[in-house]
């Protein structure tokens, strides 16, 4: 890292990590109540220096603009805009490959992720531990339907991978240097970087806490979305899918066999009898529904091989303030600018 004299910058002691989307009402309120909070704790915990790294992940609403002004006055405030919007886990790949602190927190900007836990988790931190994991220790301000859909999901989750995730722990976490490094280094295509969290390892502590609700605008996450997450997660995370339809059909197999041979001594006993329409068509439809059932499973698994094999970044930079991006080109409008 370079400042723009050529002379070595400092790296920052804390870097935080906000991917935003569409959040311009929620900037000022993140600021009057975060900003305060992160100078003082790096103030008395670390060094005195800090970033706050905004991802703008495709924003339509001036939330790129508005953070562009106050990175100009503030040079704390730095920014990576993509060209469109590449999702959650695309704004924190980008996060965790730009930020340069020493630790890492990535946090929403809605203060559901609350500011004044990041001294603990920074306390946490200096004892020693690698990975400071916030945990909620209650969803009551989530519908019914998303507590249990969430519920549902951790459980599925944690059967079906290994290692597991800790329930009700999100993106808000501290993570040390090694760990961020380690992330980096990972080549997948299809994200879910909370499974990716549990995977590199690390020494880990928690901190519980009562997640309040949003400061301002509305949450981006769709029932589409959250399905579209949870499916990527489990998929990316295990096989196990594709060996339960080895087993179920290792099943069917036996039963096949085993009931071909009993139709076959029934009828060298008691001869041919005609088979009843009801009985045959349930036997298909159930078996087709088997069947698709399972090359379903099978495309989503070759889909994810499909992206990973044509190696398209996980996003495209369009500029950046206070940070050093690479093959960012310059518009072409400002190429011919004062040309008649």
């Amino acid at each position: 890292m370079s400042s723009s004299s050529g002379v070595p910058a400092r790296r920052p002691a804390l870097s935080v990590i906000i991917p935003v989307y569409n959040e311009r009402k929620a900037l000022q309120a993140f600021f009057d109540a975060a900003l305060p909070i992160i100078e003082e704790v790096s103030r008395r915990r670390l060094d005195g220096s800090f970033e706050i790294l905004f991802i703008d992940d495709g924003s339509a609403d001036g939330t790129g603009d508005l953070l562009l002004e106050r990175g100009r006055t503030d040079p704390r405030i730095k920014l990576v805009r993509f060209s469109r919007n590449f999702g959650k886990e695309a704004a924190l790949a980008a996060g965790f490959r730009y930020c340069a602190g020493d630790i890492v927190i990535p946090m929403d900007v809605d203060l559901q992720d609350p500011p004044h836990l990041i001294d603990r988790m920074v306390e946490g931190w200096l004892d020693g531990a690698d990975v400071v994991n916030c945990v909620r220790v209650s969803r009551e301000h989530d519908s019914w339907s998303k507590r249990l859909t969430a519920r549902l999901f951790y459980s599925l989750y944690n059967w079906l991978a290994d290692p597991p995730i800790k329930p009700n722990t999100g993106d808000f976490r501290l993570l040390d240097r090694d760990v961020v490094d380690a992330l980096n280094r990972l080549p997948e295509g299809s994200r879910f970087t909370k499974g990716l969290y549990s995977w590199v390892g690390y020494s880990s502590v928690d901190v519980t806490y009562e997640r309040p609700p949003r400061s301002g605008g509305e949450t981006k996450w769709s029932y589409r979305r959250l399905a579209e997450l949870a499916l990527d997660g489990i998929i990316s995370a295990s096989t196990k899918p594709l060996r339960v339809w080895s087993y179920i059909g290792a099943l069917f197999g036996l039963i096949a066999i085993a009931y071909g041979a009993f139709v076959t001594v029934r009828t060298l006993i008691f001869g041919n009898e005609v088979a009843g329409y009801p009985s045959v068509i349930v036997a298909v439809l159930f078996m087709g529904g088997l069947n698709l059932m399972s090359l379903g499973i099978l495309g989503e698994y070759i889909g994810r091989i499909s992206q990973q094999v044509r190696a398209r970044p996980l996003y495209v930079v369009r500029d950046a303030l206070g940070v050093d991006v690479i093959d960012v080109p310059t518009p072409r409008r400002r190429r011919f600018a004062g040309k008649g």
